[in-house]
């Protein structure tokens, strides 16, 4: 005679016990975790932020951030003003830095009006102006921060990954490639909003001319560099009205 525990019944009943323990166990640590998660949300994008302006630890090679430890003096310290763009009028909101980006290119898509956040910061006598970007790479989302001066000339940026390939889409986060942007120009003698595109071949590999709208790419990861171009063109140029607020 078969013992109970060999039954179908009793597999059946036990797998579904382990589920709903499981279940409630990985809900709990959800739930628990989920104020630690927002709280390190935050202080990473304030640590991007200030990376883009030039407040970070950078060595000769290496991409790093200010310590989370001092990441919201810093950011207090540095960030002068933040401001919500919505069409033609803006205004200041101390918590833009926690606008979605995502979601609100979403909702430009099904026809509502995008928030755009603006930061000014400023350091060493120098105004910067950073604004968040985001698009798609080769397998996911990718991102960023620019940081402009008044005629948007870039003065720095940060960029990262959800899951490009390590060796190469996965190098955007890297100085070697972020620290190109720098001095480029974004709008032409006349004012026209350009871009700036990641470029296969192109013809100035040292990028010491700032005003061909173009940085070396990275070998290996074209779609990737593509996804970089696509979301400096959509995203930035949104902010060219601003700039030209700045000029009357």
């Amino acid at each position: 005679m078969s013992k109970k525990t060999d039954s179908n019944s009793y597999t059946m009943i036990f797998a579904i016990g382990m589920v709903l323990v499981v279940g409630s166990l990985l809900a709990f640590l959800a739930s628990s975790l989920k104020p630690n998660i927002s709280e390190n949300k935050r202080i990473e994008k304030q640590q991007n932020i200030l990376y883009a302006m030039g407040v970070n630890e950078n060595d000769e090679s290496s991409a790093i951030f200010v310590s989370t430890s001092v990441a919201e003096q810093e950011f207090q310290k540095y960030i002068k003003k933040q401001l919500v763009i919505e069409g033609d009028n803006f205004s200041e909101d101390d918590k833009a830095y926690m606008i979605d980006v995502k979601k609100e290119k979403s909702k430009a898509k099904n026809g509502g009006t995008r928030k755009l956040p603006l930061f000014v910061g400023e350091k060493d006598g120098k105004t910067f102006y950073i604004a968040p970007i985001r698009g798609k790479g080769l397998w996911d989302a990718i991102w960023g921060y620019v940081a402009m001066d008044e005629n948007m000339i870039v003065q720095g940026a940060y960029f990262d990954h959800k899951g490009e390939t390590p060796g190469l889409g996965a190098n955007i986060k890297y100085r070697f490639f972020m620290d190109d942007f720098k001095g480029e120009h974004l709008l032409d003698a006349s004012g026209n909003f350009k871009g700036i595109r990641v470029a296969k071949g192109n013809n100035d590999p040292k990028n010491d001319e700032k005003t061909d709208y173009e940085v070396d790419a990275i070998a290996g990861a074209t779609i990737t560099g593509d996804g970089v171009s696509a979301m400096i063109k959509s995203d930035l140029k949104l902010y060219v009205d601003y700039f030209k607020t700045l000029k009357q």
